[in-house]
This record gives C-alpha cells, sequence and structure tokens, in this order.
C-alpha cells in the first residue's frame, strides 16, 4: 500500500532544510558530525517512503551504515576496511567502493545507495530524499577526505 503523501512535501522542505544547516555547519566548522546527525531523519523517512523490494534494502542498509557512521564518529573509532577484508575494493549497488576508512567509506555507500534509489524508484518524494541523502553524503565525503570525493562522483556518474 502505497504511503500517505498529504504532508510529505512539508517534510520533505523541513528535511531539506535540516540537510543544509546540518551541511553549512560543517563546512563552517570543518566536523563532519553536523551533516551527519542532520542527516538522520531524511534517512528515516527515506527508510519509511519505501516500498519496493530493491528499493527497501538499499534505504534500510542507509539506516545501518548511518548509525554505524554515527558510533564510529562518536566513539573516535578508526578502522581500515582493507584491513578486515583483504581488498581494496567492495561491490555495493551494483558499483565498486574504494575502501579505507570507515568514515569515508560509509558516507560514499550511502551516496551510492541514494544513486541506487533514484534510479530504481518512480516516487517523487524517494527521489527528493535520496537527492538529499546524496548530496549530504558528498559532503560528508568531503569534509573528511576531500581527495576522495572525486572518486566518488566517478562511480556515480
Amino acid at each position: 500500500m502505497a504511503r500517505p503523501t498529504q504532508h510529505a512535501t512539508p517534510i520533505c522542505l523541513v528535511l531539506t532544510a535540516l540537510a543544509a544547516l546540518g551541511i553549512f555547519l560543517g563546512f563552517a566548522t570543518d566536523e563532519m558530525m553536523w551533516p551527519v546527525g542532520f542527516l538522520v531523519p531524511t534517512v528515516a523517512y527515506e527508510a519509511y517512503r519505501t516500498e519496493g523490494a530493491s528499493t527497501r534494502w538499499a534505504s534500510w542498509m542507509m539506516v545501518a551504515l548511518i548509525v554505524a557512521l554515527i558510533v564510529f564518529v562518536v566513539f573516535d573509532i578508526e578502522y581500515d576496511l582493507r584491513q578486515l577484508l583483504g581488498t581494496s575494493v567492495a561491490y555495493v549497488g551494483g558499483e565498486d567502493i574504494p575502501l579505507g576508512d570507515v568514515k569515508v567509506v560509509f558516507p560514499a555507500a550511502m551516496a551510492i545507495l541514494a544513486a541506487v534509489l533514484w534510479g530504481r524508484t518512480r516516487g517523487i518524494y524517494t527521489r527528493w530524499l535520496a537527492a538529499i541523502i546524496f548530496v549530504t553524503a558528498a559532503v560528508i565525503v568531503y569534509l573528511r577526505a576531500p581527495a576522495e570525493i572525486n572518486r566518488l562522483l566517478d562511480t556515480v556518474g
């Protein structure tokens, strides 16, 4: 059953404003936790809105990634995924993601999953939310590792 859209436009407008505020504060303070924190409601609403089998897994994977990212940032855990997986790339959402620090890989994976949602959904609100998530996740990658942003954009583009 389709999710109600009666309040979806104002909710998406508020989530866009929150993401913009988080991005602004992130650049102003050079701290990635601002955009991460302000992205949480958008990711939660995206998980609520998605209904298809292929889109539901992508949105719930983003929920898991943002929760894990918050844990890694709050507890200042440094971990290189190349050591754990024994490879330098991972296949996520049909794309190869270069591995490294989880604080870069998790938001990069979220951006790719947002691109997957954009491509696989027809709903305007799900696409709107995917765009917010993609832009904010790209900013998070930039704040953490500015050199990696080109790799992310090449992967999605």
